[in-house]
C-alpha cells in the first residue's frame, strides 16, 4: 500500500481535534514477513543517509517522540534506529526535573542535549512535557520556582508555546531539522496493552500504578495535545500524527518521514581537493613499498 506521508502532517496553523485523526490505518505492509523486509529496507537507507549526515557535517536532525503511555515509543526507537552507528546517534529520555534543573527556565535542560551537527539525536518525551503533563496537572508549575506574575493561566501556555517556536526556528535556521511524532494511539488500545503488561510477566516491569492513575486524565491529555499540535506544528518543525494501534504500521510510517527528511537535504560527501588527493597518492605509495616480511 502506498501512502502519503502529507496525510499524517499537522499543517501549521491548522486546528487539530485528535478524534478527527486516526488512531489505525490500513497497514502499508501485507504480512509479518513483508513488515520484516519494509522495516530492514528503510533501516538500511537509514544508515547510509546518516553516514552521509556525518561525513557531510552540515545538519543535525532532532526527532522528538512524544505520546501516551503504551504507545510504542521505545518499540519505534529501538527498531527503526537500530541500523544507526551509535557514535551519530544520541538518545535521552526526560524524566522529572532534578533540582539544578528547576532552578532554570523550562528548555534549559533539553537544550543541553540538543545534537551536534553531523548527528541525530532522539528526545523520548522532550520540553512538549512542559506543556502537556504540566497543563494536565499545574501545580507542577509551583515547584519550577516561576514568578507569580507569569503563572496567569491565559497567557503561560501561549508564552511557553511562542518560545517553543522561536527555538525550533532558531535551530532551523543553525542547520538542525526537527521532526515531531505524536503516537496517536487509542483508549481502548492502551487499555488492552496494559492488561498485556500485567498478564506477560516478562512485561511486568514495563507497569507501574502511576500509568493507571495518569489513564484517568485521558481527556485533559488529549485536550493539552490537541493545543499543542495546533500551536507548535510549524513549515520548518513539523507535527505528524501517527496512528499507533498498529506498532508495525507506525514504525514503517515514522522510518519514512525520517527518510524523505534526510533526502531533501541533498548532502554530499566531502570532496577531495587536488593537494589531499596528492597527500593520499603519497600515503598510498608507502603502503605499498612497506615490506610484508619486514616485521
Amino acid at each position: 500500500m502506498k501512502i502519503d506521508l502529507a496525510d499524517f502532517r499537522v499543517k501549521e496553523g491548522e486546528k487539530v481535534k485528535l478524534d478527527k485523526w486516526p488512531t489505525f490505518v490500513k497497514p502499508i505492509y501485507h504480512s509479518k514477513e513483508q513488515y520484516h523486509e519494509l522495516l530492514g529496507e528503510q533501516v538500511t537507507e537509514l544508515s547510509a543517509q546518516q553516514q552521509l549526515l556525518y561525513a557531510s557535517n552540515r545538519h543535525a536532525i532532532l526527532l522528538i517522540f512524544q505520546a501516551m503511555d503504551a504507545a510504542g515509543k521505545d518499540g519505534v526507537i529501538r527498531h527503526v534506529m537500530s541500523g544507526i552507528n551509535p557514535q551519530g546517534c544520541q538518545v535521552f529520555s526526560f524524566k522529572h526535573p532534578s533540582a539544578t534543573e528547576l532552578e532554570h527556565d523550562f528548555l534549559w535542560r533539553t537544550t543541553q542535549c540538543l545534537p551536534e551537527r553531523g548527528r541525530i539525536g532522539i528526545f523520548n518525551r522532550s520540553y512538549y512535557e512542559e506543556v502537556l503533563i504540566v497543563r494536565v496537572h499545574p501545580e507542577i508549575l509551583q515547584s519550577q520556582g516561576v514568578p507569580d506574575g507569569l503563572l496567569d493561566d491565559e497567557s503561560i501556555w501561549q508564552h511557553r508555546y511562542h518560545s517553543i517556536v522561536e527555538q525550533e526556528k532558531h535551530l532551523y535556521r543553525n542547520g538542525t531539522r526537527v521532526i515531531k511524532f505524536f503516537l496517536h494511539l487509542s483508549k481502548e488500545e492502551q487499555r488492552k496493552r496494559f492488561l498485556e503488561r500485567i498478564d506477560e510477566p516478562e512485561k511486568n516491569w514495563k507497569f507501574s500504578i502511576s500509568d493507571i492513575e495518569e489513564r484517568q486524565f485521558w481527556d485533559q491529555y488529549m485536550d493539552a495535545y490537541e493545543k499543542c499540535l495546533s500551536a507548535t506544528s510549524t513549515e520548518t518543525a513539523p507535527w505528524y500524527v501517527v496512528p499507533a494501534d498498529d506498532k508495525e504500521n507506525a514504525r514503517l510510517i515514522i522510518s519514512r518521514v525520517i527518510l524523505e527528511t534526510l533526502k531533501k537535504l541533498d548532502m554530499h560527501y566531502p570532496e577531495t581537493d587536488a593537494e589531499r588527493h596528492q597527500e593520499l597518492q603519497a600515503i598510498r605509495q608507502r603502503l605499498i613499498n612497506e615490506d610484508p616480511l619486514a616485521d
